[in-house]
């Protein structure tokens, strides 16, 4: 009997088909990843913006 799969074990191109609870957590895994790559990019874009505007001035 195959050992059940967890987060680190899971690979996205197993034949096999996550537990729901296993889908629940890879899901918000990568939510949380999104969330915090989108937040440093707003940041880094405003920054962006804040020095061409002190060019400009």
């Amino acid at each position: 009997m195959p050992e059940p799969m967890t987060l680190d074990t899971y690979k996205l191109t197993s034949i096999e088909e996550p537990s729901d609870e296993l889908l629940a957590q890879l899901m918000k895994e990568a939510f949380d990843d999104a969330r915090k790559a989108d937040a440093e990019a707003t940041a880094r874009y405003f920054d962006e913006i804040k020095r061409a505007i002190a060019t400009i001035r």
